[in-house]
């Protein structure tokens, strides 16, 4: 793939996730959505390949990658399956992200080696009931008291929160009330063996249903005040400033579901015969094919691009917002089309085209709202 932003190493590690991801990831993508099942085994096989810490350095066990192969690793897994690549996404990016870029040495030392690695995986705490879109409107609460957080509340639709690999959760807690009704906002480290913890897996989505996707409950947990992340009342900055980053990789993901989806229209439609040729050979769907090939063309370097910027140390936060809206509404527009591409065939279970339509309408919800991330981009024209 030729383009400004990418080095043959780029090139070469492309080429690596995806002979794991046609390995591994394939052959029980199907089989695993439809039962609903989140794989330990093959969560344990990506972080043996390295996709678990991508871009922390080795001196805490990663593989100190940058960005860029983050989002290439990303955008390969979901041209596959995105449950998977909804795993290595979360971890990379809101996982230990928060914990490397914010966190003390000792906790960089103490928590990233095995995050990094794959031996566990860590969550990122920030949406609730009332706590999404408006992400200040935070209910759970820490309350200092003898040198221990003591948190209340609960968490939703948390990803990598609720399996046997989950070490840990990273938490936007309300920290202190001002007199003037104002709230702090702080964010702590939790670690998943607390007691007055409870955690449950949420079953029977439309996608990423091979997911770990949970709903966490909080009841007086303590924890050591030493798990602050930052400096206290900071929370809401860090995790903006996560989200930004978070975004490219949700851009990532849309942008593998719209090329998988693509990949598999075209070869269908260079077999698929009617009225004596392939059907690719009629303009209707030629020029289908024509226009998802743009689009994802776009995406693509619109997404590099903003990667690039963040890479170099450049303002990169509009830029971020504008690649995940074009890409995860690319996913949606070339999803669709290649299911109108196979017919009646796009719409059973046992085509790759029926789950990136699922998996990628996610997308343009998470990590900001298709509106909220128009609001993002209108506020710095």
């Amino acid at each position: 793939m030729i383009s400004p932003y990418l080095t043959p190493e780029h090139d070469q590690f492309r080429r690596e996730v995806r002979a794991f991801a046609e390995q591994h990831i394939r052959p029980v993508a199907a089989a695993l959505d439809e039962k609903g099942e989140f794989s330990t085994a093959l969560t344990r096989k990506m972080g043996d390949a390295g996709l678990l810490g991508l871009t922390i350095p080795e001196a805490f066990g990663g593989r100190g990658l940058d960005y860029l192969s983050l989002v290439i690793a990303v955008e390969e897994i979901c041209c596959i399956d995105g449950s998977q690549g909804s795993t290595v996404a979360a971890h990379n990016s809101l996982g230990v992200g928060p914990i490397y870029n914010f966190g003390t040495e000792e906790q960089k030392k103490r928590l990233l080696p095995d995050l990094a690695s794959g031996k566990k995986v860590w969550a990122f705490g920030l949406t609730e009931k009332n706590a999404g879109s408006d992400s200040r409107g935070t209910e759970t609460t820490a309350e200092l008291k003898d040198g221990h957080w003591h948190i209340n509340g609960e968490k939703l639709f948390i990803s990598n929160a609720t399996s046997s690999l989950s070490a840990g959760v990273t938490l936007q807690c309300i920290t202190r009330h001002h007199d003037n009704g104002q709230k702090e906002y702080s964010t702590i480290l939790m670690e998943s063996d607390r007691q007055g913890f409870s955690r449950e897996p949420i079953k029977d989505k439309l996608m990423w249903r091979a997911g770990d996707t949970g709903k966490l409950t909080f009841k007086d947990v303590r924890v050591p005040e030493g798990n602050l992340l930052g400096q206290r009342g900071s929370g809401s900055r860090m995790m903006l400033e996560t989200l930004d980053s978070g975004r490219l990789s949700v851009a990532a993901m849309g942008l593998g579901h719209a090329q998988g989806a693509f990949q598999a229209a075209n070869q269908y439609a260079k077999k698929r015969k009617q009225f004596g040729k392939p059907i690719n050979r009629f303009q209707a769907i030629g020029f289908k094919l024509a226009d998802m090939a743009t689009s994802i063309h776009a995406a693509r370097n619109m997404l590099y691009h903003a990667t690039w910027l963040k890479m170099n140390g450049h303002p990169f936060s509009r830029e971020a917002a504008m690649a995940k809206l074009f890409c995860t509404e690319t996913a949606s527009r070339v999803t669709d089309e290649a299911i109108q591409i196979f017919g009646a065939y796009g719409l059973l279970k046992d085509n790759e085209v029926e789950r990136h339509f699922r998996d990628q309408r996610i997308l343009r919800i998470g990590e900001g709202t298709s509106e909220i991330i128009r609001l993002v981009i209108a506020r710095t024209l």
